[in-house]
């Protein structure tokens, strides 16, 4: 075997006065990096193998263990930095594309980080969340131009005929994760906490499992490039249906299930045989225009009578104004725009860091040129891509977002350390993975009870943040940029958000 120039990115530390060779370790790690030496009875690492996912390091009982990056340095370069160097070796060795898992980890601008809120003081009072009522309900769907309304004396009666809507009793739902590239506890994990917390979470386009059709009115189902696992009893089963024409962490690239991964349970919901890839074209192929696109869309709507709300979802890329508004107008109830820094299974690493734009200056485009437009009220907009914390949430509201969906902030609560490894289906955590082995270290009671908490925590937040800028509606909020002040932008980045400078 020839020598590998890519050095190991992770060094174990290992305490000897605290290490007592209980093997913890070895039988945790599924990328084999600690080995028992029975010669000695000792444990030792393979430091080349870790992907620091930090399992052993959690588990060990004695704190013996500690996860490291590796202080080797190279020759200092400005424009050739270790992470260039390593990846050029991996590529020389191996001939094929790098691949990762979750988001875009460069140092892109984050916008989020640059904008603060607005807080009421002297003439316009703050509101108390604890004695106030603050009503989070949202409404995802297209809503009339006007109502017309007939007075009978003695009661109102609404006389225009509304689509379907989600009702969402927080603005946040659980992103696209598909059974195959996340488990089946996760998927469980995700519907049972979506049920509890009044939201909803979403199949992606791996199919829906049998036993998840309890959870269908808090589903939002999938219809993507491959059509896996779409059939009309799937399509009637959920709440609303979403078409994926693609996705920030990979825009204009088609996703890949290793045949490894699919396993009995996965090939059923798939309609696929077991073992075979799972290949999803980049394209749909019945998809070359809007008029095109809207066709499904209205195929997709006589299949279910009407009764469900279609979204599309697409990646933040240039002209995305104009693709929305293309959108709109060809029968979309939803536009979910997922940004640059939006995770993913698998994707190939020069993609996911260099295609796309932020979320961030998608949703500020696309609020502004759908109201320019007078069509802002035939679509909701949710974004997507990387909302770490309730102040994002709030923020991407503000700029015009009706809802936000998040994936990694879900998997993280679930356990998920980003080591940036799902693609191997070795995840430690029992999330990114189908091995039968792995799946049991997450127990969807607990992963359940742990997304619900983090639904909770941050209405609780979201609350106490629209209190202090002294509105009690997150209607009140929605595209109110006067809420948001920039920091360290430069005018052409203030302009593209419609925001004002701190001060200002």
């Amino acid at each position: 075997m020839a020598l590998s120039l890519a050095t190991a990115s992770f060094v174990i530390e290992r305490d000897p006065a605290r290490c007592i060779a209980c093997q913890v370790c070895v039988r945790q790690c599924a990328n084999d990096v600690h080995f028992y030496d029975a010669d000695d009875d000792t444990v030792r690492a393979h430091d080349q193998s870790c992907v620091g996912c930090h399992r052993c390091v959690t588990l060990c009982p004695t704190q013996a263990l500690s996860v490291r990056l590796n202080p080797l340095e190279y020759r200092p370069h400005a424009n050739w930095g270790p992470d260039i160097l390593r990846n050029i070796y991996k590529q020389a060795e191996t001939g094929g594309m790098l691949l990762t898992g979750m988001g875009d980890d460069q140092p892109q601008r984050i916008y989020w980080d640059h904008m603060v809120l607005n807080a009421s003081q002297v003439t316009n009072p703050s509101i108390d969340p604890v004695r106030e009522p603050m009503e989070l309900k949202t409404y995802l769907g297209a809503k009339p131009e006007r109502l017309e309304i007939d007075d009978h004396g003695d009661g109102l009666t609404l006389r225009t005929e509304l689509t379907p809507q989600l009702e969402l009793d927080i603005p946040i739902m659980f992103s696209a994760m598909s059974y195959g590239s996340i488990s089946f506890n996760a998927c469980e994990s995700l519907a049972r906490a979506a049920t509890e917390a009044g939201t909803y979470y979403n199949t992606g386009e791996g199919g829906l499992h049998p036993a998840l059709y309890q959870y269908g009115e808090r589903t939002i189902a999938q219809v993507a490039s491959g059509r896996f696992g779409v059939h009309l009893d799937y399509l009637n089963a959920a709440a609303a249906l979403e078409i994926k024409i693609g996705q920030g962490a990979k825009p204009g690239i088609g996703g890949h299930l290793p045949g490894e991964k699919v396993t009995l349970d996965i090939s059923r919901t798939r309609m696929i045989p077991q073992g075979t890839d799972a290949l999803s074209p980049a394209p749909h192929h019945d998809i070359y225009s809007i008029e095109d696109l809207r066709q499904l869309i209205y195929a997709i709507k006589e299949a279910t009578h009407y009764t469900k709300p279609v979204s599309v979802k697409v990646a933040a890329v240039h002209n995305i104004a104009p693709i929305a508004s293309g959108i709109v107008r060809a029968g979309a109830d939803i536009v979910a725009i997922d940004g640059l820094r939006g995770g993913t299974g698998a994707a190939p690493t020069m993609v996911r860091n260099n295609v796309g734009i932020p979320i961030e200056l998608a949703i500020a485009a696309v609020d502004a040129r759908l109201r320019s437009e007078g069509i802002r009220h035939r679509a909701s907009l949710v974004a997507a891509g990387s909302m770490r914390c309730s102040a994002d949430v709030v923020k991407a509201i503000a700029l015009g977002a009706d809802a936000v969906y998040i994936a990694t902030s879900a998997l993280v609560a679930m356990g998920c350390h980003l080591c940036q490894h799902c693609y191997t289906g070795k995840c430690n955590w029992g999330i990114a993975t189908q091995d039968p082995y792995l799946t049991k270290r997450l127990n969807p009671n607990i992963g359940a009870q742990r997304l619900a908490n983090l639904l909770r925590a941050w209405s609780l937040e979201i609350k106490e943040m629209m209190g202090g800028m002294g509105v009690n509606s997150i209607e009140s909020l929605r595209g109110n940029r006067d809420h948001l002040r920039g920091l360290g932008l430069n005018q052409v980045e203030l302009d593209a958000l419609g925001i004002k400078a701190a001060g200002m």
